[in-house]
Protein backbone atom coordinates (compact mmCIF):
# COMPACT_ATOMS: atom_id res chain seq x y z
CA UNK A 1 0.00 0.00 0.00
CA UNK A 2 2.61 2.91 0.82
CA UNK A 3 4.49 1.53 -2.29
CA UNK A 4 1.03 2.23 -4.38
CA UNK A 5 0.44 5.35 -2.10
CA UNK A 6 3.69 7.02 -3.26
CA UNK A 7 2.84 7.06 -6.86
CA UNK A 8 -0.50 8.07 -5.98
CA UNK A 9 1.33 11.00 -4.39
CA UNK A 10 2.68 11.65 -7.69
CA UNK A 11 5.91 11.41 -6.52
CA UNK A 12 8.81 11.17 -8.94
CA UNK A 13 10.03 7.77 -9.91
CA UNK A 14 13.14 8.76 -10.99
CA UNK A 15 16.34 9.10 -8.61
CA UNK A 16 17.70 12.43 -8.05
CA UNK A 17 22.02 13.31 -8.19
CA UNK A 18 21.54 12.97 -4.06
CA UNK A 19 19.78 9.58 -4.15
CA UNK A 20 22.06 8.07 -6.46
CA UNK A 21 25.14 9.93 -4.51
CA UNK A 22 23.54 8.21 -1.77
CA UNK A 23 23.35 4.83 -3.23
CA UNK A 24 26.86 5.20 -4.49
CA UNK A 25 28.39 5.55 -1.16
CA UNK A 26 27.09 2.94 0.30
CA UNK A 27 29.01 0.72 -1.75
CA UNK A 28 31.76 -1.19 -0.88
CA UNK A 29 32.26 -4.36 -3.24
CA UNK A 30 31.88 -5.25 -6.36
CA UNK A 31 28.54 -7.06 -5.49
CA UNK A 32 26.98 -3.79 -4.09
CA UNK A 33 27.14 -2.27 -7.82
CA UNK A 34 26.44 -5.46 -10.00
CA UNK A 35 24.72 -7.81 -7.63
CA UNK A 36 21.43 -8.82 -7.95
CA UNK A 37 20.09 -6.06 -5.35
CA UNK A 38 22.92 -3.73 -6.42
CA UNK A 39 22.87 -0.04 -6.91
CA UNK A 40 22.56 -0.65 -10.90
CA UNK A 41 19.81 -3.03 -10.34
CA UNK A 42 17.64 -0.56 -8.20
CA UNK A 43 18.55 2.32 -10.11
CA UNK A 44 17.29 0.79 -13.36
CA UNK A 45 14.32 -0.26 -11.92
CA UNK A 46 12.96 2.93 -11.27
CA UNK A 47 14.28 4.10 -14.94
CA UNK A 48 11.73 1.49 -16.00
CA UNK A 49 9.27 1.88 -13.85
CA UNK A 50 9.04 5.53 -15.26
CA UNK A 51 9.23 4.37 -18.77
CA UNK A 52 5.83 2.55 -17.95
CA UNK A 53 4.47 5.89 -16.20
CA UNK A 54 4.91 7.65 -19.26
CA UNK A 55 3.42 5.10 -21.30
CA UNK A 56 -0.10 4.78 -19.18
CA UNK A 57 -0.02 8.72 -19.69
CA UNK A 58 -0.08 8.84 -23.09
CA UNK A 59 -2.62 5.48 -23.35
CA UNK A 60 -4.85 7.32 -21.21
CA UNK A 61 -4.50 10.82 -22.88
CA UNK A 62 -3.74 12.99 -19.49
CA UNK A 63 -1.47 13.39 -17.09
CA UNK A 64 -2.22 12.20 -13.08
CA UNK A 65 -4.69 14.26 -11.79
CA UNK A 66 -5.25 16.62 -14.89
CA UNK A 67 -9.00 17.77 -14.52
CA UNK A 68 -9.97 16.86 -18.43
CA UNK A 69 -9.40 12.53 -16.26
CA UNK A 70 -12.29 13.40 -15.00
CA UNK A 71 -15.68 11.18 -16.18
CA UNK A 72 -12.82 10.47 -19.09
CA UNK A 73 -14.16 6.37 -18.97
CA UNK A 74 -11.12 5.32 -18.08
CA UNK A 75 -8.38 5.75 -15.15
CA UNK A 76 -5.39 4.56 -13.03
CA UNK A 77 -6.30 1.59 -11.66
CA UNK A 78 -2.99 1.37 -9.03
CA UNK A 79 -0.25 -1.50 -9.28
CA UNK A 80 1.13 -4.97 -9.89
CA UNK A 81 4.17 -6.50 -9.42
CA UNK A 82 6.59 -7.99 -12.01
CA UNK A 83 9.46 -10.00 -12.19
CA UNK A 84 11.94 -9.03 -15.31
CA UNK A 85 15.09 -10.30 -15.94
CA UNK A 86 18.11 -7.72 -16.45
CA UNK A 87 21.64 -8.17 -16.97
CA UNK A 88 22.28 -7.31 -12.99
CA UNK A 89 19.81 -10.35 -12.21
CA UNK A 90 16.36 -10.55 -11.79
CA UNK A 91 14.17 -7.48 -10.96
CA UNK A 92 10.37 -6.69 -8.72
CA UNK A 93 9.16 -3.74 -10.46
CA UNK A 94 5.77 -2.18 -10.22
CA UNK A 95 3.37 -1.97 -13.53
CA UNK A 96 0.55 0.63 -13.95
CA UNK A 97 -2.81 -0.29 -14.68
CA UNK A 98 -6.05 1.04 -16.09
CA UNK A 99 -9.70 0.32 -14.63
CA UNK A 100 -10.97 -0.92 -18.32
CA UNK A 101 -7.48 -3.33 -18.43
CA UNK A 102 -6.76 -2.09 -22.02
CA UNK A 103 -3.46 -0.93 -20.95
CA UNK A 104 -0.80 -3.10 -22.43
CA UNK A 105 3.06 -2.31 -21.54
CA UNK A 106 4.72 -1.80 -24.86
CA UNK A 107 8.56 -1.81 -23.51
CA UNK A 108 7.78 -4.97 -21.76
CA UNK A 109 5.41 -6.50 -24.53
CA UNK A 110 9.19 -5.55 -26.68
CA UNK A 111 11.04 -7.16 -23.96
CA UNK A 112 9.07 -9.75 -22.68
CA UNK A 113 10.72 -10.39 -19.12
CA UNK A 114 13.96 -9.31 -20.21
CA UNK A 115 15.59 -5.89 -19.50
CA UNK A 116 18.89 -6.82 -21.50
CA UNK A 117 18.04 -5.15 -25.30
CA UNK A 118 17.40 -1.99 -23.49
CA UNK A 119 20.46 -1.51 -21.77
CA UNK A 120 22.57 -3.00 -24.62
CA UNK A 121 20.72 -0.73 -26.29
CA UNK A 122 21.66 2.65 -24.55
CA UNK A 123 24.88 1.21 -24.13
CA UNK A 124 25.50 0.73 -28.03
CA UNK A 125 24.19 4.28 -28.47
CA UNK A 126 26.61 5.47 -26.80
CA UNK A 127 29.53 3.34 -28.31
CA UNK A 128 28.21 4.72 -31.65
CA UNK A 129 29.15 8.43 -30.43
CA UNK A 130 25.90 9.45 -28.97
CA UNK A 131 25.62 12.05 -26.47
CA UNK A 132 24.02 11.43 -22.82
CA UNK A 133 21.73 13.96 -24.23
CA UNK A 134 21.00 12.35 -27.35
CA UNK A 135 20.27 9.41 -25.59
CA UNK A 136 17.93 11.15 -23.47
CA UNK A 137 16.19 12.78 -26.37
CA UNK A 138 15.89 9.41 -28.54
CA UNK A 139 14.51 7.39 -25.02
CA UNK A 140 11.75 10.48 -25.00
CA UNK A 141 10.82 10.21 -28.65
CA UNK A 142 10.29 5.99 -27.99
CA UNK A 143 8.90 6.52 -24.37
CA UNK A 144 8.17 9.48 -23.79
CA UNK A 145 10.07 9.61 -20.54
CA UNK A 146 12.97 11.23 -19.59
CA UNK A 147 15.63 9.39 -18.45
CA UNK A 148 18.39 11.54 -16.47
CA UNK A 149 21.40 11.88 -17.26
CA UNK A 150 22.94 9.78 -14.09
CA UNK A 151 20.72 6.66 -14.46
CA UNK A 152 22.23 6.71 -18.24
CA UNK A 153 25.93 7.15 -17.21
CA UNK A 154 25.29 4.33 -14.48
CA UNK A 155 24.35 2.06 -17.17
CA UNK A 156 27.33 2.96 -19.50
CA UNK A 157 29.34 2.65 -16.56
CA UNK A 158 28.48 -0.71 -15.83
CA UNK A 159 31.09 -1.93 -18.58
CA UNK A 160 33.91 -0.73 -16.32
CA UNK A 161 34.85 -3.99 -15.32
CA UNK A 162 35.02 -5.12 -18.90
CA UNK A 163 36.90 -2.59 -19.62
CA UNK A 164 40.10 -2.95 -17.17
CA UNK A 165 39.45 -6.68 -17.55
CA UNK A 166 39.84 -6.13 -21.69
CA UNK A 167 43.32 -3.92 -21.14
CA UNK A 168 44.68 -6.43 -18.72
CA UNK A 169 43.74 -9.74 -20.24
CA UNK A 170 46.50 -12.11 -21.16
CA UNK A 171 47.87 -12.56 -24.72
CA UNK A 172 48.81 -14.82 -26.91
CA UNK A 173 52.71 -15.35 -26.47
CA UNK A 174 53.54 -14.50 -30.76
CA UNK A 175 52.18 -12.15 -33.37
CA UNK A 176 53.36 -12.09 -36.75
CA UNK A 177 52.85 -8.87 -37.21
CA UNK A 178 51.77 -5.93 -35.39
CA UNK A 179 51.09 -2.42 -36.14
CA UNK A 180 51.45 0.28 -33.73
CA UNK A 181 50.14 4.04 -34.02
CA UNK A 182 48.55 6.46 -31.57
CA UNK A 183 45.27 9.44 -32.27
CA UNK A 184 45.66 12.37 -30.22
CA UNK A 185 42.50 13.04 -28.05
CA UNK A 186 41.40 16.17 -25.80
CA UNK A 187 41.63 15.65 -22.24
CA UNK A 188 41.08 17.89 -19.16
CA UNK A 189 44.06 17.71 -16.94
CA UNK A 190 44.64 20.01 -13.90
CA UNK A 191 41.90 22.42 -15.01
CA UNK A 192 43.24 22.99 -18.86
CA UNK A 193 42.18 20.94 -21.88
CA UNK A 194 45.38 19.24 -23.01
CA UNK A 195 46.15 17.07 -26.61
CA UNK A 196 47.14 13.56 -25.54
CA UNK A 197 47.99 10.31 -27.32
CA UNK A 198 46.06 7.13 -27.05
CA UNK A 199 48.65 4.71 -27.99
CA UNK A 200 46.86 1.84 -30.22
CA UNK A 201 48.98 -1.34 -30.74
CA UNK A 202 46.59 -4.43 -33.48
CA UNK A 203 48.13 -7.48 -33.84
CA UNK A 204 47.62 -10.53 -36.14
CA UNK A 205 48.34 -13.80 -34.04
CA UNK A 206 49.49 -16.84 -35.96
CA UNK A 207 45.80 -18.15 -36.89
CA UNK A 208 45.77 -14.61 -39.05
CA UNK A 209 43.34 -13.18 -36.85
CA UNK A 210 43.34 -9.29 -36.00
CA UNK A 211 43.00 -8.03 -32.26
CA UNK A 212 43.97 -4.99 -30.92
CA UNK A 213 45.88 -5.42 -27.84
CA UNK A 214 44.91 -2.61 -25.81
CA UNK A 215 44.75 1.53 -25.73
CA UNK A 216 47.03 3.25 -23.93
CA UNK A 217 46.34 7.53 -23.03
CA UNK A 218 50.07 8.91 -22.23
CA UNK A 219 49.57 12.79 -19.98
CA UNK A 220 51.12 13.94 -23.50
CA UNK A 221 51.84 12.82 -26.61
CA UNK A 222 53.08 10.28 -28.38
CA UNK A 223 56.53 9.61 -27.38
CA UNK A 224 59.01 6.67 -27.35
CA UNK A 225 59.41 6.66 -23.66
CA UNK A 226 55.53 5.96 -23.32
CA UNK A 227 56.06 3.53 -26.20
CA UNK A 228 58.72 1.26 -24.00
CA UNK A 229 55.83 1.19 -21.01
CA UNK A 230 53.51 -0.11 -23.44
CA UNK A 231 55.97 -2.67 -25.16
CA UNK A 232 56.70 -3.86 -21.76
CA UNK A 233 52.71 -4.18 -20.83
CA UNK A 234 52.75 -6.44 -23.61
CA UNK A 235 55.51 -8.76 -22.89
CA UNK A 236 53.96 -8.66 -19.17
CA UNK A 237 50.57 -9.65 -20.77
CA UNK A 238 52.26 -12.65 -22.36
CA UNK A 239 53.39 -11.91 -25.74
CA UNK A 240 56.90 -13.39 -26.66
CA UNK A 241 57.77 -12.57 -29.70
CA UNK A 242 56.80 -10.43 -32.20
CA UNK A 243 57.66 -11.38 -35.92
CA UNK A 244 57.46 -7.86 -37.65
CA UNK A 245 56.10 -4.35 -36.14
CA UNK A 246 55.03 -1.65 -39.02
CA UNK A 247 55.62 2.02 -37.09
CA UNK A 248 55.80 5.38 -38.15
CA UNK A 249 58.68 7.87 -38.16
CA UNK A 250 58.87 8.77 -34.67
CA UNK A 251 62.49 9.48 -33.30
CA UNK A 252 63.30 6.18 -30.88
CA UNK A 253 60.55 4.19 -31.75
CA UNK A 254 62.89 1.41 -33.05
CA UNK A 255 64.97 1.35 -30.59
CA UNK A 256 62.03 1.24 -27.73
CA UNK A 257 60.82 -1.84 -29.95
CA UNK A 258 64.41 -3.61 -29.99
CA UNK A 259 64.88 -2.93 -26.27
CA UNK A 260 61.74 -5.21 -25.72
CA UNK A 261 61.74 -7.83 -28.31
CA UNK A 262 65.37 -7.69 -29.43
CA UNK A 263 64.29 -10.43 -32.54
CA UNK A 264 61.64 -8.14 -34.30
CA UNK A 265 62.29 -6.82 -37.95
CA UNK A 266 60.94 -3.39 -37.84
CA UNK A 267 59.05 -1.70 -41.04
CA UNK A 268 58.93 1.97 -41.13
CA UNK A 269 56.00 2.94 -42.82
CA UNK A 270 56.26 3.96 -46.38
CA UNK A 271 53.43 6.36 -46.83
CA UNK A 272 54.38 8.32 -43.58
CA UNK A 273 57.79 8.60 -45.07
CA UNK A 274 56.80 9.64 -48.52
CA UNK A 275 54.26 12.52 -46.83
CA UNK A 276 57.38 13.83 -44.47
CA UNK A 277 59.93 13.93 -47.34
CA UNK A 278 57.49 16.03 -49.55
CA UNK A 279 57.42 18.18 -46.70
CA UNK A 280 60.70 19.60 -48.56
CA UNK A 281 59.42 19.48 -51.86
CA UNK A 282 58.06 22.21 -53.83
CA UNK A 283 55.01 22.05 -55.61
CA UNK A 284 55.99 22.54 -58.78
CA UNK A 285 58.52 19.81 -58.66
CA UNK A 286 56.53 17.25 -56.70
CA UNK A 287 54.90 15.32 -59.65
CA UNK A 288 58.47 14.79 -61.22
CA UNK A 289 60.17 13.93 -57.50
CA UNK A 290 57.23 11.81 -57.23
CA UNK A 291 57.63 9.45 -60.53
CA UNK A 292 61.52 8.68 -59.30
CA UNK A 293 60.58 8.03 -55.87
CA UNK A 294 58.13 5.39 -56.89
CA UNK A 295 60.93 3.71 -58.87
CA UNK A 296 62.73 3.03 -55.07
CA UNK A 297 59.48 1.75 -53.37
CA UNK A 298 57.82 0.04 -56.19
CA UNK A 299 60.75 -1.93 -57.21
CA UNK A 300 60.73 -5.80 -57.62
CA UNK A 301 63.70 -6.27 -55.97
CA UNK A 302 66.15 -4.61 -52.82
CA UNK A 303 69.16 -4.57 -55.64
CA UNK A 304 66.58 -2.80 -57.63
CA UNK A 305 65.21 -0.17 -55.01
CA UNK A 306 68.63 0.31 -54.02
CA UNK A 307 69.82 1.55 -57.77
CA UNK A 308 67.07 3.68 -58.22
CA UNK A 309 67.74 4.92 -54.48
CA UNK A 310 71.36 6.49 -55.95
CA UNK A 311 69.56 7.59 -59.11
CA UNK A 312 66.96 10.03 -56.93
CA UNK A 313 70.05 11.38 -54.63
CA UNK A 314 72.14 11.75 -58.03
CA UNK A 315 68.82 14.04 -59.48
CA UNK A 316 67.50 15.51 -56.83
CA UNK A 317 69.51 16.46 -53.73
CA UNK A 318 70.83 19.29 -55.48
CA UNK A 319 67.69 21.21 -54.76
CA UNK A 320 66.29 18.62 -51.86
CA UNK A 321 69.20 17.30 -49.85
CA UNK A 322 66.80 16.91 -46.81
CA UNK A 323 64.11 14.70 -48.74
CA UNK A 324 66.51 12.57 -50.13
CA UNK A 325 68.66 12.39 -46.88
CA UNK A 326 65.43 11.46 -45.42
CA UNK A 327 65.42 8.15 -47.52
CA UNK A 328 68.72 6.99 -47.33
CA UNK A 329 69.45 7.25 -43.61
CA UNK A 330 66.52 5.10 -42.78
CA UNK A 331 66.64 3.22 -45.62
CA UNK A 332 67.61 -0.28 -43.56
CA UNK A 333 64.02 -0.01 -41.70
CA UNK A 334 62.04 1.44 -45.15
CA UNK A 335 63.07 -1.28 -47.04
CA UNK A 336 62.59 -4.44 -44.68
CA UNK A 337 59.30 -5.37 -46.65
CA UNK A 338 61.65 -6.53 -49.80
CA UNK A 339 62.77 -9.37 -48.00
CA UNK A 340 59.63 -10.61 -47.70
CA UNK A 341 57.22 -12.38 -50.17
CA UNK A 342 54.13 -9.89 -52.03
CA UNK A 343 51.84 -11.28 -49.81
CA UNK A 344 53.55 -10.31 -46.76
CA UNK A 345 55.02 -7.27 -48.37
CA UNK A 346 51.45 -5.52 -48.73
CA UNK A 347 50.64 -6.18 -45.54
CA UNK A 348 53.96 -5.04 -43.40
CA UNK A 349 54.99 -1.84 -45.64
CA UNK A 350 52.40 0.84 -44.41
CA UNK A 351 51.09 1.35 -41.49
CA UNK A 352 47.10 1.34 -43.08
CA UNK A 353 45.88 -1.60 -41.46
CA UNK A 354 45.75 -0.03 -37.75
CA UNK A 355 45.34 3.50 -39.22
CA UNK A 356 41.73 2.69 -40.70
CA UNK A 357 40.81 1.22 -37.38
CA UNK A 358 41.70 4.67 -36.30
CA UNK A 359 39.87 6.34 -38.43
CA UNK A 360 36.52 4.20 -37.14
CA UNK A 361 37.37 5.58 -33.74
CA UNK A 362 37.80 8.98 -35.18
CA UNK A 363 34.54 9.01 -36.28
CA UNK A 364 33.26 8.60 -32.80
CA UNK A 365 35.48 10.53 -31.04
CA UNK A 366 34.93 13.81 -32.52
CA UNK A 367 31.53 14.01 -31.15
CA UNK A 368 33.34 14.69 -27.73
CA UNK A 369 34.94 18.31 -27.07
CA UNK A 370 37.00 17.02 -24.24
CA UNK A 371 36.99 14.12 -21.63
CA UNK A 372 36.68 14.81 -18.21
CA UNK A 373 39.32 12.10 -17.17
CA UNK A 374 41.15 8.87 -19.11
CA UNK A 375 39.22 7.13 -17.78
CA UNK A 376 35.97 8.20 -19.39
CA UNK A 377 38.19 8.03 -22.48
CA UNK A 378 39.14 4.64 -22.29
CA UNK A 379 35.15 3.87 -21.40
CA UNK A 380 34.30 4.91 -24.60
CA UNK A 381 37.30 3.87 -26.56
CA UNK A 382 36.46 -0.28 -25.29
CA UNK A 383 32.63 0.27 -26.32
CA UNK A 384 33.34 2.06 -29.84
CA UNK A 385 36.52 -1.34 -30.04
CA UNK A 386 33.90 -3.69 -29.22
CA UNK A 387 31.64 -2.22 -32.23
CA UNK A 388 34.72 -2.42 -34.73
CA UNK A 389 35.67 -5.29 -34.07
CA UNK A 390 32.81 -7.50 -33.88
CA UNK A 391 33.15 -7.69 -37.27
CA UNK A 392 36.12 -9.17 -37.68
CA UNK A 393 35.57 -12.77 -37.69
CA UNK A 394 37.35 -14.15 -40.33
CA UNK A 395 41.27 -14.48 -41.05
CA UNK A 396 43.48 -12.15 -42.71
CA UNK A 397 42.61 -12.67 -46.53
CA UNK A 398 44.73 -15.75 -48.33
CA UNK A 399 46.34 -16.38 -44.61
CA UNK A 400 46.98 -19.90 -45.86
CA UNK A 401 49.56 -19.03 -47.97
CA UNK A 402 51.00 -16.32 -46.01
CA UNK A 403 51.05 -18.66 -42.73
CA UNK A 404 53.35 -21.05 -45.17
CA UNK A 405 55.79 -18.46 -46.26
CA UNK A 406 55.94 -17.28 -42.46
CA UNK A 407 56.57 -20.79 -41.35
CA UNK A 408 59.17 -20.73 -43.23
CA UNK A 409 61.24 -17.26 -42.90
CA UNK A 410 60.66 -18.06 -38.90
CA UNK A 411 60.87 -21.77 -38.68
CA UNK A 412 62.79 -21.38 -35.55
CA UNK A 413 60.37 -19.17 -33.51
CA UNK A 414 57.22 -19.90 -34.82
CA UNK A 415 56.76 -22.68 -32.66
CA UNK A 416 53.60 -25.00 -34.84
Amino acid sequence: MSDERTRRDGQDLMPSAEQIAAELSRVQSMDDFFGKDGVLARLFAKTLEQMLEGEITDHLGYDRYEAKGRNSGNSRNGYYGKKVRASTGEQSIQVPRDRQGEFEPQILKRHAHNTNELEEKIISMYAKGMSVRDIQGHLEELYGVDVSSQTISTITDKVWPLVEAWQSRPLSPIYTMVYLDAIHIKLRQKSRVENVAVHIVLGVDVEGHRDVLGHWISEGPESANFWLKVLSDLQNRGVQDIFIASIDGLTGFEEAILAVFPRTRIQRCVIHQIRNSLKYVSWRDRKAFMTDLKTVYRAATREEAEANLVHLGETWSGRYAIAVRSWEQNWSSLSTFFDYPQEIRRLIYTTNTVEGYNRQLRKVLKTKAAFPTSDAARKLLYLVNTEITKKWTNPIRDWAKILNQVTILFQDRIGL
